[in-house]
Parts: C-alpha cells; sequence; structure tokens
C-alpha cells in the first residue's frame, strides 16, 4: 500500500512516502509561512521523483498535534481532502512514533476521516470587533 505522510505542526514541514512500512523517500522543507503555497508543490514533487501520481497513494497518515493552530489546520485540511477526492482512508496519530501507528492502524484498515487536530490547548478565538 503506497501511503503520503504530512506532518505540519512546525515551521518545518515534513511529508514522506512509504510502502506499507519501508520508507521510500521522506523530505522536510522550512514552510513556515508559506506552508499552503508549498506543501501540494511538495507532495507533486516527492511523487514526481518517483514515477508516482496522486492517484497511486492508497492511504495518508497524518501528524494532529499539538501544535501550530495555522500549521496544524493546513496540513489536517490537505490530508482530508485528498483522502477525500482519491477515496483512501485517513487516520492520524499524536505520539513520537506517529508514522508507524498510523500505518499500523492504516494496515489494520482503520479510518479516522476526517482526522481531527488536537492543539494541545483550547483554542482561543478573539472577539469580533465592533
Amino acid at each position: 500500500m503506497l501511503i503520503l505522510t504530512i506532518r505540519t505542526d512546525k515551521p518545518e514541514a515534513e511529508i514522506g512516502l512509504y510502502n506499507d512500512a519501508a520508507q521510500i523517500d521522506y523530505m522536510d522543507w522550512l514552510a513556515h509561512r508559506q506552508l499552503a503555497e508549498t506543501i501540494h508543490l511538495k507532495v507533486d514533487e516527492l511523487l514526481t521523483a518517483h514515477g508516482l501520481r496522486l492517484i497511486d497513494v492508497k492511504g495518508i497518515v497524518c501528524f494532529k498535534g499539538p501544535g501550530s493552530f495555522t500549521g496544524l489546520r493546513i496540513g489536517l485540511t490537505v490530508a482530508n481532502a485528498l483522502a477525500e477526492s482519491l477515496v483512501v482512508p485517513c487516520v492520524a496519530s499524536q505520539d513520537p512514533g506517529w508514522i508507524e501507528t498510523g500505518v499500523k492502524k492504516l494496515l489494520r484498515g482503520e479510518n479516522d476521516r476526517p482526522a481531527l487536530p488536537e492543539y494541545g490547548a483550547p483554542v482561543h478565538i478573539t472577539p469580533q470587533k465592533k
């Protein structure tokens, strides 16, 4: 099973490709405030480097936090949107071995779609100014 992994909880974003539990490739980049503009390009770059396309992805594992509100929101939205459009399962984990945990969940047939973030603290929403 070709698995795409996504981690966007900090300024350095990470994506990876796995064949079941075997790592094919992994990349990270300083995405910081350009995450929304770069994540799709980086996923395409990673797949293209191995002669693959999005349609080849059969599962998605994402890191759900805790971490940056905006980074998690973007990464999990991308993961959920890809999973929905490709009709593949998406699982989320937050432990240090999040990739291994997520791969095991996928191989057991689990699906967290939609994968939800864990921010590590209540979200603070600023009241609207009048």
